[in-house]
């Protein structure tokens, strides 16, 4: 009996350190995220109102119009081309439909600014289209109007295509959700096909549709890369302006400061809709959506209007690629490409296990504590989506920055030593900043995975005398296999196809491809940025994949 009750007193020592563990990890993790946010707000605030003085009379209103521009027309055609395909596939049977509800995945594995090297690269003034324009007509530069691709409307449309499977995808699980009966009853009182889609069909899937608008709006203010390429002056590019070319901090933090605010009021509508929204049952009586089968010209209409956004967010964009890597000099097989590939490979890797590694212990702690400090923990930790990559960069490098001069100082005046740069010029750092913008991604993944684990498991466990530490390595993390792989996949993507921070934070010498491709198109040659922007994009068809995998499967 003694035995018994030594045992059962070190098992219970042991659960409440396995606990003070979690939820020190779970706390700092969570101060992580709050720290770039805090600093950017404080740099903007201590910047002087001189600085804001010169932005208000010079470029913000600007950057805050085109920004909303862009907003409003990237919303707009996310929704048209994802509600519309997404009612297609799941109302209408017309040949090729189950190839088609597949293939409209595919244009998320593309980063927009690699869309745009692609279609720059054919409809620019020396592109194939324009030139055989003139060589057929006989135009010259000024005898014709072409629309510009180096545009506002121009960067829409190429995060449009890229963007829209976000509204496809939510957009088409709510109309598989739906019951027929109350599209039926529609119909029954007198309402056309497309009255009572409008009418019950879309407002019923109003919440996951507003879901994934606002998801393509949060990535259209964090872009760097199309509207930085096509010149177009955002919030985004301005920041790296200031940053680099004026080296105000001052002026990029209050930039920064002013797409934070954007992006947290978008979040904050998002999560407020998402509050709002109710699902029900439909009861016993509901029955599956019926399908109409499309002849002729209707079926061709739907054929049409599926596989366009296929065929220019993915199928030419891929084509062009290729053919600009043929005609490039530039070879994956050389030592200097090795080591853009080596550096993306160490940075997507380190990040996703970190940030997954974090997600796991943010969600664990949230399972094994329900409460106030835990909630608080988990909602920091999702705040990171919100929050462009250039807010991000300039929040964690102005304190650190600090941190290390402040270091520096020190240490010349007490050992007459110098430090340099031990934090801001490091790799841990750039990982620090993509742990904070991916790890409401992870987080997401791992809580669907740790749902389906019951908590009677948890139960069984700690009457077999499991620690919570040995609940989670023994129960969860086996079950949460395949959760927990998604969930590395996604951020180890992310990771690859990210510029912003990247182009800020990397220490020097330290490019990888995606830096490679922004290079090498910045300085106008778009044949060798195909070469980092094709292995970019393989690696990003792999979680497409397993999404059409899921999507086929439904």
């Amino acid at each position: 009996m003694v035995e018994i009750e030594y045992a059962e007193h070190g098992t219970r020592n042991r659960g409440a350190l396995g606990t003070r563990l979690v939820a020190a990890i779970s706390y700092t993790v969570a101060a992580a995220c709050l720290l770039p946010m805090v600093a950017v707000i404080l740099a903007a605030i201590t910047g002087g109102t001189d600085t804001v003085s010169h932005l208000l009379e010079t470029v913000l209103p600007g950057y805050a119009l085109t920004t909303a521009v862009l907003v409003v027309l990237v919303a707009a055609g996310t929704f048209s081309i994802g509600v519309g395909a997404a009612w297609l596939v799941t109302m209408a049977r017309f040949p090729g439909v189950r190839f088609l509800e597949i293939a409209l995945v595919l244009p998320l594995a593309f980063p927009a600014y690699v869309l745009a090297y692609a279609y720059t690269f054919i409809l620019d003034h020396p592109g194939i289209v324009q030139s055989t324009l003139r060589n057929i007509t006989g135009w010259g530069p000024r005898d014709y109007w072409f629309p510009e691709i180096r545009s506002t409307e121009g960067a829409a449309v190429m995060l449009i295509l890229v963007l829209y499977p976000y509204v496809y995808l939510l957009a088409r699980a709510a109309f598989l959700q739906q019951s027929a009966t109350a599209f039926l009853a529609a119909r029954a009182l007198g309402n056309g096909p497309w009255s009572a889609f409008w009418r019950v069909s879309l407002p019923m899937a109003r919440p996951a549709i507003a879901g994934g608008v606002l998801l393509a709006v949060m990535e259209t203010i964090a872009d760097f890369g199309t509207v930085a390429y096509f010149g177009v002056q955002t919030f985004a590019t301005g920041i790296y302006t200031s940053w680099f070319s004026m080296a105000d901090r001052a002026a990029a933090a209050q930039l920064a400061l002013c797409l934070l605010a954007f992006a947290l009021v978008m979040a904050v509508a998002e999560r407020t809709q998402r509050g709002k929204a109710k699902y029900y049952q439909a009861g016993k009586n509901s029955r599956a959506q019926a399908t109409t089968r499309l002849r002729g010209w209707p079926a061709a209409a739907a054929i049409v209007l599926c596989a366009t956004p296929v065929v220019f967010g993915f199928l030419l964009p891929v084509f062009i690629l290729v053919l600009m890597g043929l005609e490039s000099e530039q070879n994956l097989f050389t030592t200097r490409y090795a080591g853009f590939i080596r550096n993306s490979l160490i940075l997507a890797g380190t990040a996703a296990v970190i940030t997954v590694s974090a997600a796991v212990s943010i969600g664990f702690f949230q399972r094994l504590r329900p409460g106030r400090g835990s909630a608080i923990a988990g909602y920091l930790a999702r705040l990171g989506y919100a929050v462009p990559g250039g807010v991000i960069a300039v929040g964690l490098i102005v304190p650190f920055a600090g941190f290390d001069n402040a270091l520096d100082g020190w240490m010349r005046k007490t050992f007459d030593i110098s430090t340099g740069l031990l934090v801001t010029g490091s790799i841990w750092l750039l990982v620090a900043a993509y742990m904070v913008r991916f790890l409401a991604a992870a987080l997401s993944a791992y809580e669907g995975g740790q749902s389906t684990v019951h908590a009677n498991m948890d139960a069984a466990a700690r009457s077999l005398g499991q620690t919570p530490l040995g609940t989670l390595r023994r129960v969860h993390l086996p079950i949460l296999t395949p959760s927990l792989l998604t969930a590395l996949l996604i951020v180890f993507v992310d990771v690859m196809k990210e510029l912003p921070a990247t182009l800020i934070m990397r220490p020097f010498n330290f490019d990888t491809l995606a830096v490679q491709a922004y290079r090498l198109a910045s300085d106008e040659r778009l044949e060798g940025a195909a070469v980092p922007s094709l292995v970019i994009l393989a690696v990003g068809l792999l979680p497409v994949i397993l999404i059409c995998r899921q999507v086929g499967r439904r």
